[in-house]
């Protein structure tokens, strides 16, 4: 039965971050939604808010990573990986985030496939479909 209630609270934390992805445009400020969406190659450069758009992806990061570690936490049952997976997260963060702000505040100068990339790493919970295999592998090491 535990097995089970930890299996649940996997899936609720990804539906969780499913979740977030299919409401970023309603509770999100995040202009550049639509830009990304559309053809972007042609488009204007939306104009945007900095202090907005900035709250806006650290709200969307923060629920990522709750939900994010709510899955690592009931996938492998130790706190210490769980924490771990949280600092590899918003170490990640920590390093893409300022790019993909120097990305928007140079007009993309280094081009907008390199924006677009960067972006994927700072508002989705790439960094988690990474930490995943790791820690099965560290378990399997674990076990031998």
């Amino acid at each position: 039965m535990r097995k089970i209630l930890n299996w649940l609270f996997v899936f609720v934390g990804i539906l969780g971050l499913i979740s977030v992805r299919f409401v970023e445009d309603k509770i999100f400020y995040d202009p550049f939604l639509a830009f990304f969406k559309g053809d972007y190659k042609v488009a204007t450069i939306p104009d945007f808010d900095s202090v907005k758009l900035i709250i806006s992806h650290l709200l969307r990061f923060l629920l990522n990573l709750f939900f994010s570690a709510v899955v690592v936490h009931f996938m492998f049952l130790n706190k210490k990986w769980t924490l771990q997976a949280v600092a590899l997260i918003t170490i990640a963060f920590l390093f893409f985030f300022p790019i993909y702000l120097w990305c928007l505040y140079s007009k993309m100068e280094v081009g907008y496939l390199f924006t677009f990339s960067v972006r994927r790493f700072v508002i989705q919970p790439i960094i988690l479909l990474l930490i995943i295999p790791i820690f099965y592998y560290r378990k399997k090491l674990e076990k031998n």
